[in-house]
């Protein structure tokens, strides 16, 4: 990206306070986990870190030392758990499913017509030649037909089909809204019984459970006992940094979601004791500071969790987080719903600097948009429409954001590759027809390994550090 208002070979200092930004979802984990394994090789100077969307659980283990775990060999980006995140709902499936049956038993007649109209006059054709394999395959295809309309046959178990699905699907229907009135009790919401059990079309679950088993794999250390529920385990983490912060490898935090109910951006964090109570004490805005930012350290201690699981919930294509805060917050008990918002990277950028980062580190795996005759095939489902439509919103939000920056004079870099193919949900990977071959998933950690040395590390930092190497030999 394009940064006309900087130079950064002339102004970067290892010596200023630093933040490590990553922002995307889904498939931007593994593009997060290339640069932060480049940019704790080169030994980068980072003071804090900070992460919405995917980007909160590479934060979360960039924290507490533990960023190796996201890039080594038997880590989750390279393990084929990570094929299986953000599946269609299984409801979803189901309701297909019976679906497809009862239409079976609805066009089944037709079926069994076109059938043996295929294959009649290949049959008949055999026969002219004088094979008898033919005529007997003809005769067997009549007979076939015959016996297939008669009154106890299709015509009778069809339509037998056709309800049997439809009852199938009004009974996965009416279990999952009944799960889901049960879900809604925890808030004021009102929506018709089709709607109660259908939701978002993808599921975070898999995605949620999976970060949350690592999470406490990096916390425990040696052999693990016992997985604790969330709010131990928020615990758990939040203690190990908070003791720990100040000592090499561990990291202020910075974590933003996106709170529906509030309409705003929550802003959870965990910084050193000089800069903390000013950060949560400010004014932003013209409402309450505590409205929108949690200490960590504080009364949020217990849901880090809850972050963790909204930053991984999609707008509108999954079901949102359901979080109940503290009877002695400011929102008072309230149950909200939060999810993850592409665009609170700018927020995220904007608190990095009010927590007094003056130069920004941004990675993100949306590439700059393909000039003239770039474009490239895509797949129509949709799965991988949502996926481009993200992964495109993320792509703007970061250059809008840092246009932001860049006018209030902060200095932000941004790593980011050249050409990604992978949109936000193509776990699986995907083939290229540019490329003309099959991008997988580990070659996306590869190429933020690379992108981080080339972009940031060698144009950057190592010119920061010959110009302070120049300024102490002219003293």
């Amino acid at each position: 990206m394009t940064l006309p208002s900087i130079e950064p070979r002339e102004r970067y200092s290892p010596h200023l306070r630093t933040a490590l930004i990553f922002t995307g979802t889904g498939t931007a984990g593994a593009y997060h986990a290339g640069v932060l394994r480049a940019l704790q090789e080169a030994g980068t100077k980072i003071d804090i870190v900070g992460g919405c969307g995917m980007g909160v659980p590479t934060a979360l283990f960039a924290a507490i030392d533990a960023s190796a775990q996201l890039s080594e060999a038997s880590s989750f980006w390279r393990s084929p758990a990570s094929a299986r995140l953000y599946p269609f709902r299984p409801v979803l499936r189901l309701l297909v499913a019976c679906l497809a049956i009862s239409l079976l038993g609805v066009v089944g007649p037709f079926l069994a017509v076109v059938a043996g109209l295929l294959v009649f006059p290949v049959a008949f054709f055999l026969g002219m030649l004088g094979l008898s394999f033919g005529s007997d395959a003809g005769r067997g295809v009549v007979r076939w037909l015959y016996d297939a309309f008669e009154p106890g046959a299709l015509p009778s178990i069809l339509p037998r089909v056709a309800v049997l699905g439809l009852f199938a699907a009004l009974v996965v229907l009416a279990v999952a809204a009944v799960r889901g009135r049960r879900r809604l009790k925890k808030r004021r919401e009102r929506a018709g019984f089709w709607w109660l059990g259908l939701g978002g079309f993808l599921n975070a679950g898999s995605a949620i459970r999976e970060w949350r088993v690592r999470l406490w794999r990096a916390i425990a250390g040696g052999p693990l006992g016992k997985q604790p529920d969330d709010r131990d385990l928020s615990v758990r983490y939040v203690e190990l940094l908070g003791d720990n912060l100040g000592q090499p490898g561990f990291r202020e935090l910075l974590l933003v979601v996106h709170d529906i109910e509030a309409r705003r951006d929550l802003v959870f964090g965990l910084l050193i004791e000089r800069l903390r109570r000013e950060f949560f004490a400010r004014r932003g805005g013209g409402a309450p500071r505590t409205a929108e930012a949690f200490d960590l350290l504080g009364m949020a201690r217990e849901h880090l969790l809850d972050v963790l699981a909204a930053a991984l919930s999609l707008p509108v294509a999954t079901e949102a987080h359901l979080l109940t805060f503290g009877a002695d917050t400011y929102w008072r008990a309230e149950t909200h719903r939060l999810t993850n918002r592409p665009e609170s990277i700018a927020r995220l950028i904007e608190e990095a600097g009010e927590a007094g980062a003056t130069q920004i580190i941004v990675v993100s795996a949306a590439p700059d948009p393909p000039g003239p005759h770039g474009l490239r095939e895509h797949a129509g489902d949709p799965r991988s429409r949502f996926g481009d439509y993200v992964t495109s919103a993320e792509g703007a939000a970061v250059r809008d954001a840092v246009r932001a920056a860049n006018e209030v004079s902060r200095l932000v870099f941004v790593i980011q590759p050249a050409y990604n193919p992978l949109n936000a949900l193509d776990f699986r990977g995907r083939y290229d027809g540019l490329s003309d071959r099959h991008h997988a998933l580990g070659e996306l950690l590869e190429r933020g390994y690379e992108d981080a040395y080339r972009q940031f590390i060698e144009p950057v930092v190592a010119a920061g550090g010959e110009q302070l190497n120049a300024r102490r030999e002219s003293i």
